[in-house]
């Protein structure tokens, strides 16, 4: 990982994560990819993208120098197709130094930084299959082009 100082970094980011080889699972990263792809020119140094297996506590660095930040993951229990969420900052269970919840991150952020996190949004797009060599239902799909139809209103607020 190479750390950008955060005075050149795009003030957007997008962050997806999840496993492309586990059905369902790989929204995250799908959204990133398409999102990447017909990002408007006028947005292309505004807007940086990431994509990542988990959560982990080096990404609370991938959020220095941000304006505001969309964290993109598949779910199971939201409500099709998608749910957004405004995130803060909270010690939960799931601080291990392998895998995070999002809440925990933006607590990374803060135990590291002495600042609040930038603003930071959960887009979790509803997803039911989640097996190893399965590719992405058919749901699945639909739920993400809505997401990708609301993280183009998103990016352009």
């Amino acid at each position: 990982m190479t750390l950008v100082p955060a005075s050149v970094r795009a003030p957007l980011l997008v962050f997806g994560w999840g496993n492309l080889s586990r059905g369902d699972d790989a929204l995250g990263p799908l959204c990133v990819h398409a999102l990447r792809e017909s990002l408007p020119e006028a947005l292309r140094n505004q807007v940086e993208f990431l994509e990542d297996y988990q959560l982990q506590i080096e990404h609370a660095l991938d959020l220095v120098g941000r304006t505001r930040v969309l964290l993109v993951d598949a779910s199971l229990t939201c409500p099709a197709p998608f749910e957004v969420t405004p995130l803060c900052a909270a010690n939960d269970a799931s601080f291990t130094s392998h895998a995070l919840s999002p809440q925990a991150l933006l607590q990374v952020y803060q135990n590291l930084r002495d600042e609040a996190a930038p603003p930071c949004t959960l887009l979790a797009i509803r997803g039911e299959r989640f097996d190893l060599g399965e590719p992405p239902s058919a749901n699945a799909r639909a739920n993400l082009a809505a997401a990708l139809q609301w993280t183009q209103r998103w990016l352009a607020q």
